[in-house]
């Protein structure tokens, strides 16, 4: 089975590494600008881990994080917070609005297909 990974970042140059690195690890690649786009294409589609930014225009992370989490069918879906936020307090409120990881960027796409290969399990 294949895997669906839904990116969410503003940075196009991210979701190009993303899309390259996550593609040819086999999985397949859902992609949107920020976390209203994101929501809009987790509501139309099956996904089965996230990765998302923190800062981001329109919906920033945290803001996606808590709608996906609010709306009680996403309860167990991974999301895993990909940025370059380092700070403490980013991190719990990524982990208090509900994310499952945090990675930080660049990121090592090896490691990376690691853990979305872990939380999905």
């Amino acid at each position: 089975m294949t895997l669906r990974v839904l990116t969410v970042d503003d940075s196009r140059t991210i979701l190009a590494m993303l899309h390259h690195t996550l593609s040819n690890a086999g999985f397949e690649v859902l992609q949107a600008e920020d976390g209203r786009q994101g929501l809009d294409v987790l509501m139309s589609q099956d996904v089965d881990v996230v990765i998302t930014d923190i800062n981001m225009p329109v919906m920033d992370g945290i803001e996606f994080i808590k709608n996906v989490r609010a709306s009680g069918q996403y309860q167990s879906l991974p999301i895993l917070i990909l940025t370059t936020e380092t700070s403490q307090d980013k991190r719990d409120q990524g982990k208090a609005a509900g994310g499952t990881g945090w990675i930080v960027k660049p990121f090592d796409p090896d490691k990376l297909i690691s853990v979305i290969q872990r939380v999905v399990h």
